[in-house]
């Protein structure tokens, strides 16, 4: 639910990026409030199902209509910036207007890993920004970062004794004068 009222609070942000939970749960939560919704529409009279021999449309209803134009703008929104997460730019969302493959390929944009770092819509949204420094994620493009802590170090009793390959001969020492 926070990445739903994240979204709503960024209504018409279209600028940053947006991790996949972010989109995926506010098109969730979209998606059962609109089931939710046409139900209600359909109960209450204001959806209309029609058809003939085994084929039915469903219209939408008014409550279901008014959320779909409501969630209309945070849902561009959230996609561009999903978009700007896989450093691309927004105008790829208008390739969901070719029938058939435009959604497919809108589809696996939003299932893409986004770019690791900073890319040029910002920095990466899987890092927590904690007084100016990026923590956890992915390193920062062209800095090093150190390596993950090991938990317990190893005890000396557990290790095998070093041996040098070829092994080494002990040779008689001659006594010095």
């Amino acid at each position: 639910m926070q990445w739903y009222l994240k979204v709503l609070k960024q209504y018409a942000d279209f600028n940053g990026r947006a991790r996949r939970t972010e989109f995926w749960m506010f098109t969730l939560f979209s998606a059962i409030a609109s089931i939710v919704l046409g139900i209600i529409d359909t109960v209450i009279g204001t959806a209309s199902v029609y058809g003939s021999g085994g084929t039915y449309f469903y219209s939408p209803g008014l409550l279901q209509g008014l959320y779909a134009l409501a969630v209309l703008i945070p849902t561009l929104a959230v996609t561009v910036r999903r978009l700007h997460d896989t450093d691309r730019t927004g105008w790829w969302v208008l390739i969901a207007l070719i029938p058939f493959v435009g959604g497919i390929v809108l589809l696996v944009f939003m299932c893409l890993d986004g770019t690791p770092g900073v890319n040029q819509y910002g920095m990466n949204p899987k890092q927590e920004v904690a007084g100016g420094y990026p923590q956890g994620g992915y390193p920062q493009q062209g800095y090093p970062q150190a390596g993950p802590q090991q938990g317990y170090p190893q005890q000396g009793g557990y290790q095998q004794p070093q041996q040098q390959y070829p092994p080494q001969q002990n040779y008689p020492q001659q006594p010095q004068a």
